[in-house]
């Protein structure tokens, strides 16, 4: 039954870009109305067992806070798909826990693995040519534009972790800190829409069925069976389970929108899927509980 919530949390999560793609809406609307239509689900779900969530203030204005980060990183997540497509710009930006390794080694002097130092190298080369630097047929409309963007959200999205996981640290009902993770990244879509491009309110068919889609299966469905499952998982499957995502999110793009990277991005996926695989299982073997954890974006 485990297995079986993490392949359905796995298989649902790795549409989500395939959702916002269809729906046509600009990367702030799509943001804006992910949580929107999630929002009063997680209130419905937390609601119940609000007696259960004994977190202090701090901690719920914290996992707010996460959320206005998180809300940056879906922007910057669905901006690059608007650039160089679905599968590749769901892989890239799956890459968040080894640039927060980079970042915390480079800033914070905290030595990462032996296994993400040797990765390191090896999945930065990947990364240049996914970008299709130096690549008259490189597939997307700018891919250069769009794995920066990907990188960023990475970025983000670690940031993100870093906070959320403290907001949470007594273990109460996870729709509760995702709930208030959710608030946060609505307001920060907000104020991002009043400063720069604005949101398009007007509701239309089929797009917001399709955000809608977005909403309730990647975000809220699929983040639920994949956050009951990892606990009970070793850890070396949840790394498994995790990597699953954007490697069926590559499948969906070429089978729905036939995109067809060039050669030389597919070696670079290819070199990015196995160097985060690799990663991944190597530091699950040396944790007793699984530590890595879904994107967003996925």
């Amino acid at each position: 039954m485990t297995r079986l919530a993490a392949l359905g949390g796995a298989v649902i999560i790795s549409f989500s870009a395939i959702f916002y793609a269809l729906s046509g809406v600009d990367p702030v609307t799509g943001t804006f109305f992910r949580t929107l239509y999630a929002l009063p689900f997680l209130i419905v779900i937390w609601w119940p067992r609000r007696a259960e969530d004994h977190r202090p203030m701090r901690s719920r204005w914290m996992a707010f806070g996460a959320g206005l980060i998180v809300a940056l990183d879906l922007i910057s997540w669905q901006t690059s798909i608007d650039y160089i497509g679905t599968g590749l710009a769901t892989l890239i930006a799956n890459l968040q826990v080894i640039l927060v390794a980079v970042v915390a080694w480079l800033f914070l002097g905290e030595e990462p693995s032996p296994a993400t130092k040797l990765a390191i190298p090896v999945l930065l080369f990947g990364v240049a040519l996914v970008s299709g630097v130096g690549q008259a047929g490189a597939f997307g409309d700018d891919p250069l534009l769009g794995t920066l963007f990907a990188l960023l959200a990475a970025v983000l999205y670690g940031t993100f972790l870093l906070i959320y996981r403290q907001s949470n640290r007594i273990k109460a009902p996870a729709a509760g800190p995702l709930m208030e993770a959710t608030a946060g990244a609505m307001v920060m879509t907000l104020l991002v829409g009043a400063l720069g491009p604005g949101i398009d309110f007007a509701v239309a068919w089929p797009s917001h069925g399709w955000l809608l889609a977005l909403a309730l299966g990647g975000f809220l469905i699929g983040w639920l069976l994949i956050s009951y499952a990892l606990p009970r998982l070793q850890a070396i499957e949840t790394s498994t389970f995790v990597l699953i995502q954007p490697a069926l999110t590559l499948v969906w793009g070429a089978l729905i929108f036939a995109e067809r990277p060039s050669t030389l991005q597919m070696i670079g996926a290819a070199i990015v899927l196995t160097g985060v695989g690799f990663v991944a299982v190597t530091s699950a073997r040396s944790q007793p509980v699984p530590s890595v954890e879904p994107a967003f974006e996925t």
